[in-house]
């Protein structure tokens, strides 16, 4: 990462947007997606995991990349160049759709953490969620992106010791783990859940928002001088979120491949919770609920963000955030109410997040590779390319979920 020398001080003051946008790969979805993997599955789907994270990293860089060289999100960006209005609404359907699932998962993960841990009705727990990420978003409002910042990466903190926690306590097998990096399914379940993972790894909701932290932290920079030394701290930023990321979403796989694999009833959020509770301890069970509240709390703030910036982007409509974070609550305060399985909506609702991803992914990595959008900040070929691989490989393993769920008895 040998680009302008930055001194550790002033590099350490550019960080932070790919850590906010980070907190959206450890949100209940992920949590849900990898305890149930590992649950069900073992070790199986370690490269499931790992792949997803090398590909977030190349993902959020360049979505970070978009907003510092253009000045505009993503959205944005597309808002532009969409000009049929029939097109870029049912483009923002898609997205908001996308954003509404993310909620969802959000909201229910903080309501199972306040159940878990104090034995507060689901529903009153997301209504609870939902009003304490309202005053998150007051935060990033009122006191701008940086006291935002802060608040979301002290939440991040909280996150990584309640997920990472037990692993101590349950040590994984290396060599299991080793051979859960060879790619492989046992099924039409374990392709769910991969894509489940996947759809929790790379979320489009995340994209989506990077480009518009970017552009919202680093502002006007005059005449466009300070952009290489902001993408050489970008990378920086990338990297170390993604890093921290992607070792708490394995440590979950792990664990629940180490200490639950094979007990009845521990693929969910609450049957988790009492076998760790059991096999290592009411410490070891009590920080992961703390971690999971958390989890939602933050990545929520986040979701309601990047929905925002969605609608304001595709359709040049700007929508107070406070009044959409009322109406995404809705569905999962509908699916809290009507007693549906709350891990089991969390699973799918992170199911319909990796059909989002091509729509994402795709026009982010065909923008950047346009000269007359980014000028001399263009994508390399090779990054273009490796861009196109990863979109190519998600769609694949969206066809062949489709293909597995209608053929298999």
């Amino acid at each position: 990462m040998g680009q302008p020398a930055v001194a550790p001080t002033r590099l350490i003051w550019l960080l932070g947007p790919a850590l906010v946008a980070g907190v959206a790969y450890l949100d209940p979805g992920n949590v849900a997606s990898n305890m149930t993997a590992g649950a069900r599955y073992g070790y199986l789907l370690v490269w499931v995991v790992v792949g997803g994270n090398v590909m977030a990293m190349l993902v959020q860089y360049l979505s970070a990349k978009l907003g510092i060289v253009t000045g505009a999100s993503l959205p944005e960006v597309l808002g532009r160049r969409i000009r049929r209005p029939l097109v870029r609404r049912l483009y923002w359907l898609q997205a908001e759709l996308v954003a509404m699932a993310t909620d969802l998962a959000e909201v229910i993960g903080g309501a199972v953490a306040l159940n878990l841990l104090f034995g507060l009705p689901l529903f009153l727990g997301g209504l609870i969620t939902g009003v304490v990420s309202m005053a998150v978003l007051v935060v990033q409002s009122r006191r701008g992106p940086r006291t935002f910042e802060r608040v979301i990466v002290s939440l991040l903190l909280i996150i990584a010791v309640g997920f990472t926690a037990g692993i101590f306590f349950a040590p994984p097998d290396a060599a299991a783990t080793a051979a859960g990096l060879l790619p492989r399914f046992e099924g039409t379940g374990s392709v769910l859940l991969a894509a489940s993972i996947l759809g929790a790894t790379i979320m489009p909701h995340a994209i989506y928002a990077h480009s518009a932290l970017a552009r919202d932290r680093f502002p006007q920079l005059p005449g466009r001088t300070g952009v290489p030394r902001l993408l050489w701290a970008t990378r920086w930023d990338v990297a170390i979120a993604m890093v921290i990321a992607g070792a708490v979403n394995l440590a979950i796989l792990l664990l629940a491949a180490s200490a639950l694999h094979g007990t009845p009833g521990t693929d969910s959020l609450e049957g988790a919770y009492r076998a760790l509770e059991q096999a290592l301890g009411g410490g070891i069970a009590t920080v992961f609920a703390v971690g999971l509240l958390a989890s939602g709390l933050a990545s929520t703030s986040v979701g309601a963000y990047a929905g925002a910036e969605i609608m304001h982007g595709l359709l040049h409509v700007r929508v107070p955030i406070l009044a959409r974070r009322l109406v995404t609550l809705i569905p999962a305060l509908v699916i809290l109410g009507a007693g549906i399985d709350p891990t089991w909506a969390l699973v799918l609702s992170q199911v319909a997040l990796s059909f989002g991803i091509p729509f994402a992914l795709i026009p982010l990595v065909w923008v950047t590779g346009q000269r007359r959008v980014m000028a001399g900040y263009v994508n390399r070929w090779y990054t273009t390319a490796a861009g196109a691989v990863c979109a190519v490989l998600l769609v694949a393993l969206n066809l062949l979920l489709v293909l597995l769920l209608f053929t298999e008895p």
